[in-house]
């Protein structure tokens, strides 16, 4: 069976969604990746929540390319306890075919995240969707244990672990964390590689992940290590922005280099 990969929504560099949808298709994807819901402060993602127009013409050129979507971004966990907020998002990913859901948990009350986690999680299986937690070093779920915590708090088919190289790298887990998660955990996993050594400050960090990751194979982290310790056939999307490279090279290309770099680390080149 052939790996999957995805287009993730960084790595096309702003694209609008229907030429991304077309870039990906060239180039060999098999899924894509769309955010609907702003990121932080500042991030004003293509409308697609709100743009019924705009959504036509994306799932049709789904449908015209083959390709399905992977996963929608994102859902970050603050201390507001409603999720009913989340419901028009939600709708909206499954109208579109989205499989997945990246969450971020930004509270740092764990029994309270752990709550509203579990509430998620059975929110978003009534969409037919995962809900699926992405640890970050500057946010309330900083690593793999943290996010295994919460998985495994609630013991329900939606929980899972988004596994990202570049905030693995600068978490404190380890390559043991990784080989000792239950392959039924991931969903999917992120791709990139990034510049070793690097400013630890949580802002720097979050700037670079969304900026200024590296193509697998020209930064400092242990990919071959990391891959070694992932289930097998784990479908890969490549989550590799760089802006400073798509300015100079186009954003075809750096989409291009960034799947042909990660398939070969994968072994599927």
């Amino acid at each position: 069976m052939s790996r999957i990969y995805s287009m993730a929504y960084l790595t096309a560099n702003g694209l609008p969604p229907v030429e991304a949808v077309t870039l990906a298709a060239r180039l060999g994807f098999d899924r894509i990746s769309f955010r609907l819901l702003p990121a932080g402060p500042g991030d004003t993602p293509p409308p697609l929540l709100s743009d019924d127009h705009l959504v036509r013409e994306v799932m049709a050129a789904l449908a015209d390319t083959g390709l399905t979507m992977a996963d929608a971004e994102m859902i970050r966990l603050d201390a507001d306890p409603d999720l009913d907020r989340f419901r028009p998002f939600l709708a909206r990913c499954a109208q579109m075919g989205a499989r997945h859901v990246l969450v971020a948990g930004d509270d740092k009350d764990r029994s309270r995240i752990i709550d509203t986690y579990g509430r998620l999680c059975e929110l978003t299986w009534d969409y037919g969707l995962t809900a699926d937690l992405e640890f970050m070093p500057w946010t309330g779920i900083r690593n793999i244990a943290d996010a295994r915590e919460l998985v495994e708090a609630a013991a329900h088919p939606a929980a899972a672990i988004l596994f990202d190289c570049l905030h693995f790298d600068r978490s404190d887990s380890t390559l043991e964390d990784i080989a000792s998660v239950p392959s039924d955990m991931f969903n999917y996993v992120q791709i990139c590689d990034g510049p070793v050594p690097y400013d630890p400050d949580g802002t720097a960090m979050m700037v670079l992940g969304r900026t200024a990751r590296l193509i697998p194979g020209d930064g400092g982290i242990d990919i071959p290590a990391i891959i070694a310790r992932l289930p097998k056939q784990v479908p890969v999307s490549v989550e590799v922005p760089n802006v400073d490279i798509a300015s100079k090279v186009g954003v075809a290309h750096l989409v291009k280099r960034a799947l042909e770099a990660t398939k070969a680390m994968m072994g599927d080149a």
